[in-house]
């Protein structure tokens, strides 16, 4: 039997979540809004400055192994609420040594920043195939056309490089180039031409436009996802390869969610500015100029992230299928025996 994994996002800022016999019990304004079976859920992850969690349900997140994290209402990880550490001490203990060895931490980062360009590549070239093919009136007079190729071959000529580059911090500066070169051409994968999602930038702390603001709040979903999936592993989220050791940062998680980004929030963000699913009417405006989703808007954000999450793919290296929604465990685990040497290189997911 395969499970998805089955999350509780609370995004009303201001409840409390308590333990109510083995139900969670979320709780706004003295009044209960919604109960859940704790032994349903494998995460619950929260947006706001004034949520507050019970030690109960702490404690009995925890024992049953349900991930329970914070997040300002921007997404920025903020905490995360865990029991006695678990899990294969053998797997963390190799997972240490190749995260303190450059070699072996630039040979997993490898594997991850190809597959991150790869699958960004993957889309700009989706898009450009559609905007060749079609003959819709509002595609741009060659501009966008042109934009997209050059980020095409760019990210190509690097894919390339990549394999001769082997320190870690020439690795992020190729990331951070072809991060660069693909968010350039990010406003021509925006066919809406509502003027209220033009894009200029990417922006994250806090972020600036509706864009980035949806972006940013797909980023934390998927590394919430991600950061459970490491749990449940026996991997410890919190020592990457990429992302180096900070205090409360998951930076395993985060070196995982880069080769998921293009291909499940870029395109999942993309389809809901579109399809016009959300408009002006779902973001607000803060006197920072922070810009932030609303409450009933990220409902909407989440159940097509959740209905994304159910589509049926084919797992390239596993030769098999599999759902969307597995995908965060499969690379997990995929790593883990790499980890353990069962893997000559970690098989990074490619999207085809």
């Amino acid at each position: 039997m395969r499970r998805h994994l089955n999350t509780l996002v609370v995004t009303l800022d201001g409840v409390f979540l308590s333990k109510d016999g083995a139900a969670v019990d979320v709780r706004f304004e003295n009044k209960s809004k919604l109960r859940v079976p704790l032994h349903n859920l494998d995460g619950i992850v929260t947006f706001g400055w004034d949520t507050c969690a019970s030690a109960q349900l702490m404690a009995a997140c925890a024992e049953n192994k349900v991930s329970l994290s914070f997040h300002s209402p921007y997404g920025k990880f903020l905490a995360a609420s865990q029991g006695f550490t678990s899990g294969n001490v053998l797997l963390r203990r190799e997972q240490y040594r190749k995260a303190d060895d450059p070699d072996a931490s630039a040979h997993v980062a490898r594997h991850v920043i190809a597959a991150k360009v790869a699958n960004a590549k993957h889309g700009l070239q989706r898009s450009l195939r559609d905007r060749q093919s079609s003959s819709d009136s509002n595609t741009d007079d060659g501009a966008g056309t042109a934009a997209l190729s050059e980020a095409v071959n760019y990210l190509s000529q690097r894919l390339k490089s990549l394999s001769r580059t082997e320190r870690l911090d020439e690795l992020r500066g190729v990331e951070g180039d072809c991060a660069q070169a693909y968010f350039k051409a990010f406003p021509h994968l925006i066919t809406n031409r509502d003027p209220f999602f033009t894009f200029r930038g990417r922006s994250k702390r806090p972020p600036l436009d509706p864009v980035n603001a949806l972006l940013s709040f797909l980023y934390s979903i998927l590394t919430h996802d991600l950061r459970s999936a490491c749990e449940s592993t026996g991997l410890d989220p919190q020592v990457g390869f990429l992302h180096r050791d900070r205090p409360g940062r998951p930076s395993l998680a985060l070196d995982l969610v880069e080769e998921f980004r293009p291909i499940l929030a870029d395109r999942l963000a993309l389809a809901l500015i579109n399809r016009k699913q959300l408009g002006k009417r779902d973001f607000e405006t803060h006197a920072s100029g922070a810009v932030t989703l609303k409450d009933d808007s990220r409902k909407v954000v989440l159940q097509a992230y959740q209905e994304r999450k159910q589509t049926e793919i084919h797992h390239v290296f596993l030769d098999e299928r599999t759902t969307i929604g597995l995908l965060p465990h499969l690379q997990a685990r995929l790593l883990a025996r790499h980890l353990r040497d069962d893997l000559d290189a970690y098989p990074a997911f490619l999207w085809k």
